[in-house]
This record gives C-alpha cells, structure tokens and sequence, in this order.
C-alpha cells in the first residue's frame, strides 16, 4: 500500500479470540491502519489487548460483553475523544465512535441481526432492529461534521447486494422494511456508499456466506452485509476497495469477510 493512504478495515470477526490466528494472518498480508470489528464476543477486560499491542495497534477502543455482540476500534493512529451510544436503551456493546488526528470521527456500528422471523410483532429481535435502524436514520439527519462510518449493518440493501433478490425479500437482512429503512439511513447524510463507489452496480458483491452451506464458494448464496460509508465532502478520498473474499476459505473462518478501503492520507490526518 502506498504510503500517501490510509487503510481502514472492518471486519465481524465472529469472536476475536476463535479467529485470532486470522487476525495475525490479515494484519501481516493487508497491514490495514485502522482496524474495526464487529461481533468480538468478549468483555472489555478479557479482549486481548496486549496482543493487539504486539501486532503494532497501540491505540485502542474496545466495548465488549460476554459471548455476545462486542465492537473494537484498533489503530496505529492516535485516536482522540471516544465515544459510544447505546441503542435503543440497551447496553448491548454494538457502537463506538473515536476521532481520528484531522477531526474525522469514526463510527463502529454491530446492527442487530434480527432473527429469522421478518415479523415485528412476532418476533422482539426483528423489531429491535427495526427500532435500532429508526435510531440511526434521526442520528444521521442530526449530523453536522463528516464521518466515516463502518461495520456490520446486518441489511444487504440492493438486488445485486444478493445471490437471489426474488428468493430473499421474505429473509431477514434482505426484506424491504430493512432496505427500506437501510437506504433511508445512506440518504439521511447523503453517505457515499464507497465499496459500491468502487464496484458499482449492478456487479453482485457480497461480505457474508452462511455457515450452512456445503461449499460456500461453489453455491456463492452470499449477501453483502458489511459497509464502509462516508459524509459526502469525504467521498474524493477514496483511493481503493477490497473486499477479502478469500479470508471466506481460511481455516476456521469467520462467516462474514474483511473489507478494507483506502483513503488519501490527507484527508485522515488533515
């Protein structure tokens, strides 16, 4: 990477002590600057901290609980006036927020997956992430400087965005309260959408393969749950999009994919 940029990376990593020898593997091949993740599923005074240290990421956020949920900001920048929401009244560890050197604040968002059950009154998981994502559409109208905002959105919002757009309407983080809702959120701010800015439609793209399946490469049943996002003024920065397929097919993977964007350096550090 040249060194007029910054990479940022956001990844669910699906417990960060299960996967930590794919840390080690994706921090020594992709040397991402800012790392963000998502589901770490450990408390904040268990999370490996020192680890994290060794591996040249002194500068760390980190909101945990135990076996669930769970948001870390690891950096190689300082990183200046953290902050975190609860959502919806739960303390749940699914958001945090630092202030990068040029000003720049960063959010860290683990949006509810909602269940398997697309019915709000049937189902309190589906409807908390339908309130939580009617949260973040008030927040972002509210918002006044520029962002970049990251993480697992738990809602793959395009047709393109899925193997199938027919076969999913009726699954959960495919449905249209949740596109809906998702691109209502990307409008509230007017966000650039910068993986898509980089691999536009109508290119299907995905960051999350299930579990279930046999051979998750050859059915490719994937739905891109995963984002990075800008404020508009931020948009120019964009120098380039990867997302990590291939971590899909390492051992003992997580079932979501990194996403790694890099940005000009100018525009990170001011």
């Amino acid at each position: 990477m040249a060194t007029d940029h910054i990479r940022l990376c956001s990844w669910n990593v699906n417990s960060v002590r299960a996967r930590w020898p794919l840390v080690e593997k994706l921090v020594a091949e992709w040397r991402p600057d800012i790392l963000c993740l998502q589901e770490t599923k450990v408390a904040a005074e268990l999370f490996p901290r020192d680890a994290f240290a060794a591996l040249g990421y002194p500068h760390q956020l980190v909101r945990g609980m135990k076996g669930y949920n769970g948001v870390a900001i690891l950096s190689r920048l300082p990183l200046a006036a953290a902050a975190a929401h609860s959502w919806c009244g739960a303390d749940d560890a699914r958001h945090l927020a630092a202030r990068l050197p040029s000003g720049i604040m960063l959010h860290n968002f683990y949006v509810p997956a909602g269940g398997d059950i697309p019915d709000p009154e049937a189902n309190p998981r589906f409807a908390h992430k339908l309130a939580f994502l009617d949260e973040m559409i008030a927040w972002a109208e509210r918002l006044r400087e520029p962002v970049v905002l990251v993480g697992d959105l738990n809602v793959a919002p395009h047709p393109e965005d899925v193997w199938s757009h027919k076969a999913l309407l009726d699954v959960v983080s495919h449905t249209p309260q949740e596109t809906e809702r998702l691109l209502r959120l990307q409008e509230a701010h007017d966000f650039v959408d910068l993986v898509r800015a980089c691999h536009p439609r109508p290119a299907k793209l995905y960051t999350w393969w299930s579990y279930r399946a046999r051979d998750w490469a050859a059915s490719d049943r994937g739905r891109r749950l995963d984002h990075i996002w800008t404020s508009p003024a931020l948009g120019a920065a964009l120098a380039d999009v990867i997302v990590l397929r291939e971590a899909r097919g390492w051992a003992r993977p997580s079932d979501h994919v990194p996403v790694l964007v890099d940005l000009h350096r100018d525009a990170c550090l001011g």
